[in-house]
């Protein structure tokens, strides 16, 4: 067991004893427990702020004196039934405050990870102004919406749905370069009419070793929070001539070749993705309400997730099995938010049930946003690697020791990026 556990551990019981120890008037135990705890607080935040762990040196003392009145605490005579009634009531209360802290910090943490930062909204601000004064941008635009590549299916599509400049270029950039032959590929980028401008002069001004990008504005919906979100579900509506098509979320990067993606055989199905079950509570059950008969009838409750940000999609086969129209439909069902609360993922489980391939696992890694001690080695093999969480890499808040991997596909000799964010 870690010092930090058996800290925290300790600390809980002494909390308990603070409360008895009140309630029977030994108001100088009380002080000390609460002393003894205050510096066990004071370590756990020290260890926090430096991101190494509690030595035997720091916790030794601790422990020590903390045991040391519990013991006494103990020998009080405050029977085992007053402890444990008074334990239960404290863990009910920090339960109650750690759920409302956790709504709060959810809340807040994807307010964070969603506001553009300044140094961004500068470099959107100059190229949106480039694509209003320069009308050859303009017509350039236009040539390259009506290029035959845009829906020629001898090509290797791939969609990105953002309203991020910086990070949709940084993921074409990185998945040309490290494809075998980068004039091969076409991309198609969909934005919201604000940042329908920045994204076309980026795009227009800005080589990608020969691989097409055509960029089309989506005027915002108030039926979603998030219209660029659920775009996914309407791809095949979106490019009615295509026939597969990889998706790829903007907080990726890719490091391999993805044209081999395309000549996978899907068995039929419509989804390629990479099952995310290795943990329990990436199971159905952990996403969706099965207290409700409409799922329990439908679905295996042990049933295995998967994730989006990197898939591979047969639309004649979506087109065939009308995929989308069985997200509308549970949709629908869940008006009341009773199937489950947010996000795309819980209707694309029940919407792609029984219609995904599962992929290797190296073609997709997850938890660059949020766990900090991904395995290097896995990494390194992963195709894709994929910054879900808060912690996005053009964030401050970004994960130190992943962020250079984000970076190196960033074109920092623009002059915009330049004057927006180094300057």
């Amino acid at each position: 067991m870690s010092f930090s556990r058996q800290l925290a551990e300790q600390m809980t019981l002494a909390k308990a004893y603070v409360i008895i120890a009140k309630e029977h008037n030994n108001l100088h135990l009380a002080w000390e427990l609460s002393k003894r705890i205050r510096s066990c607080q004071l370590l756990l935040s020290k260890a926090a702020m430096r991101a190494e762990p509690i030595t035997v040196e720091e916790a030794g003392p601790i422990i020590s004196g903390l045991s040391y009145l519990i013991f006494k605490a103990q020998d009080a005579h405050y029977d085992i039934a007053t402890t444990m009634m008074t334990m239960k009531s404290h863990i009910q209360a920090l339960e109650e405050r750690t759920n409302a802290a956790t709504v709060q910090s959810t809340f807040f943490g994807q307010l964070v990870a969603e506001v553009l930062p300044k140094s961004l909204h500068c470099l959107k601000v100059k190229l949106t102004n480039d694509w209003l004064k320069q009308l050859p941008l303009q017509n350039h635009a236009e040539e390259k919406r009506n290029s035959p590549r845009v829906v020629d299916n001898n090509l290797y599509h791939f969609c990105i749905f953002s309203d991020n400049v910086l990070a949709t270029s940084v993921v074409v950039n990185s998945t040309v370069c490290n494809a075998d032959h980068p004039k091969q590929l076409v991309f198609h980028i969909v934005t919201d009419g604000i940042s329908y401008g920045s994204m076309q002069a980026w795009f227009l001004t800005n080589d990608f070793k020969g691989a097409t990008v055509e960029v089309e504005p989506k005027l915002w919906n108030p039926k979603y929070l998030s219209l660029l979100n659920h775009l996914r579900f309407y791809i095949p509506e979106i490019y009615p001539l295509l026939e597969k098509i990889v998706f790829l979320d903007d907080d990726v990067i890719v490091q391999k070749d993805l044209t081999r993606l395309f000549s996978l055989d899907l068995h039929g199905n419509v989804n390629g993705a990479v099952e995310t079950c290795l943990e329990g509570f990436h199971r159905y059950y952990k996403y969706i309400n099965f207290s409700n008969p409409i799922i329990s009838s439908k679905f295996d409750p042990q049933a295995c997730g998967w994730a989006f940000g990197m898939n591979v999609f047969d639309l004649i086969a979506w087109r065939k099995e009308n995929v989308t129209a069985q997200y509308h439909y549970w949709q629908e069902q869940n008006a009341d938010q009773t199937l489950w609360k947010l996000g795309t993922l819980p209707p694309a489980l029940l919407a792609f049930y029984g219609l995904t391939e599962p992929l290797d696992r190296r073609w997709h890694v997850l938890g660059l946003g949020y766990d900090m001690s991904i395995d290097d080695r896995l990494i390194d093999s992963a195709a894709v690697i994929h910054f879900n969480g808060n912690m996005k890499p053009w964030l401050k808040l970004a994960i130190g020791r992943y962020k250079p991997l984000w970076e190196r596909y960033v074109n920092q000799s623009h002059p915009y990026y330049q004057d927006c964010v180094l300057s």
